[in-house]
C-alpha cells in the first residue's frame, strides 16, 4: 500500500469552506480511481492559518498514476483553490504503507 501525503495552508475563516470543497474536489476525483484505497484529513490550527494534510490511500503507483499523471510527485490543484486564500504545497510526498493498525 501507498500513502499519499498533501499539505497546505490557509486562513482560518475558511475552515469549514475549505474542508468541504476538498470533498467536493480532491476526495470525490480520487474515490473513483481504480485502486484508490481510502483517504483521511488532518487539520491543526497556526497562530496564523489552518493546517490542512490529506492522505490518500493507493494499491500501487500506477494507480496513483492513473489519478495525478506520470509525474506523481506533482499535486493536483484546482481552480477555485484562490478563493480560499490557499497557499498550496504544490508537491506531493509518497510512503510505504508497512504497517496499518486500527483499535
Amino acid at each position: 500500500m501507498i500513502a499519499r501525503e498533501w499539505k497546505a495552508k490557509f486562513p482560518h475563516k475558511h475552515k469549514e469552506g475549505f474542508t468541504k470543497y476538498l470533498y467536493e474536489t480532491g476526495i470525490k476525483d480520487t474515490s473513483i480511481v481504480k485502486g484508490y484505497l481510502g483517504s483521511q484529513i488532518f487539520t491543526r490550527d497556526l497562530e496564523e492559518s489552518v493546517e490542512i494534510t490529506l492522505i490518500t490511500y493507493w494499491d500501487c503507483i500506477d494507480s496513483i498514476k492513473a489519478f495525478s499523471g506520470e509525474n506523481i510527485n506533482i499535486a493536483k490543484l484546482y481552480p477555485e483553490d484562490d478563493k480560499y486564500e490557499l497557499n498550496p504545497d504544490t508537491f506531493v510526498l509518497h510512503y510505504e504503507v508497512i504497517e496499518n493498525s486500527w483499535n
